[in-house]
């Protein structure tokens, strides 16, 4: 029997690009959606898109984490064992002038990532959390057993919901979820509006 593909959600993006490449060359079959939003240069997103586009286990389809018909067919016809959740709304400032964007992306999508894992029993979910949960927290350094609960910004407060969401999903329905809370990020094929 083949080895099901992996799903890599937001596999145009910085992260996920360099998630799915590697596992691609490891010789793993990789699913890769993303909406493709302006949020920066799409073309970006098309290059990084055309050089994982060379391996032929490599299949992608246009798909938003909020379309939920969309997620639980692509679920139902691959029945992913592991899932990489690298998509998201990004960007504190930008949760200022579009919240909805951040709702729709980061918590009604994250739900339909959540619903496919438990609908086809995922082994393991493995999702992008981010440094912004710390928020308001002084104490440094950072540790993964602080309270967490003072974000300062929308994005924050929405990645820590995915924590808690990821909790109970792994309580209440067995799925295994590791969350990675990323810090800034950069490095080649980044996205312009990070830097060192």
């Amino acid at each position: 029997m083949a080895t099901p593909p992996i799903l890599v959600t937001g596999a145009a993006g910085f992260i996920g690009f360099h998630v799915a490449h590697r596992l691609l060359a490891d010789g793993r079959d990789v699913v890769g959606i993303d909406n493709l939003n302006a949020y920066y240069d799409p073309k970006l997103k098309q290059a990084r898109l055309a050089e994982l586009a060379r391996r032929d286990t490599f299949r992608f389809r246009k798909l938003d984490l909020n379309d939920r018909d969309g997620m639980a067919a692509l679920f139902a016809e691959h029945r992913f064992a592991q899932v990489v959740h690298l998509a998201a709304q990004a960007g504190v400032r930008h949760s200022l002038s579009a919240p909805h964007d951040y709702i729709d992306s980061n918590i009604s999508g994250f739900l339909n990532v959540l619903e496919g894992c438990r609908r086809t029993r995922t082994r393991h979910l493995l999702y992008a959390s981010s440094s912004s949960v710390y928020g308001a927290n002084t104490r440094l350094p950072f540790g993964t057993a602080q309270n967490v609960d003072h974000p300062l910004s929308l994005y924050g407060a929405t990645k820590k919901a995915n924590e808690l969401m990821a909790h109970a999903y792994s309580h209440l329905f067995g799925l295994p979820a590791t969350g990675l809370r990323f810090f800034t990020v950069y490095g080649p094929w980044g996205r312009p509006d990070m830097a060192m």
